[in-house]
């Protein structure tokens, strides 16, 4: 005996499936946009560090640093007996994230491009397009939250957070494993 979906179902899967697709479809432009376009080489400069690939290794770990606060956070943000400072620190958290990474991704298209010459490089090009997606498709599914099923944050936020960690180990930890842990 064939039962048909519920409603309430079919329901979620629309706007679950559109910020998939919005989220797979920005990865896909920054990559294609990253590996089409020519290389500026021109290098991310900020004060304090002694180059741009320390820059981008120090604040990809800051902002990996604050992705665990998130996933910490994110696990008590939404319970009835969460303090009241988690919720404002699981936001704050995931902002300022997103915001130490942008330099970086910058930096990563204009002046370097989707790369491919080494696995290593190869994976991290693949993920950093792959973490902006996910981070896309992660927003709208908290802008869509009451048409969304209730698992969509969560599975989507630790979508962004694996991308991340991701990037992370294949630049962050190799350059400082590879050449050092300074400034």
């Amino acid at each position: 005996m064939t039962t048909a979906p519920s409603p309430a179902r079919d329901r979620y899967a629309m706007p679950f499936l559109v910020a998939v697709l919005v989220g797979c479809l920005v990865a896909l432009v920054l990559g294609l946009y990253a590996r089409l376009h020519h290389p500026t080489g021109f290098a991310l400069d900020i004060v304090g560090f002694s180059s741009a690939l320390y820059a981008k290794a120090w604040l990809t770990t800051f902002a990996t640093a604050f992705a665990v606060v998130q996933v910490v956070t994110g696990r008590r943000a939404g319970k009835r007996d969460a303090a009241s400072w988690i919720a404002p620190l699981h936001r704050s958290s995931g902002r300022i994230a997103i915001l130490l990474t942008v330099p970086v991704v910058v930096h990563c298209i204009y002046a370097l491009g989707f790369q491919a010459y080494s696995t290593r490089v190869l994976i991290h090009s693949v993920f950093g397009c792959f973490f902006y997606g996910a981070f896309v498709a992660k927003m709208l599914s908290l802008t869509w939250r009451e048409s969304m099923p209730r698992w969509a944050v969560p599975v989507l936020g630790g979508t962004v957070f694996l991308g991340l960690i991701i990037v992370w180990l294949t630049s962050s930890l190799w350059l400082f494993t590879s050449k050092g842990w300074h400034f």
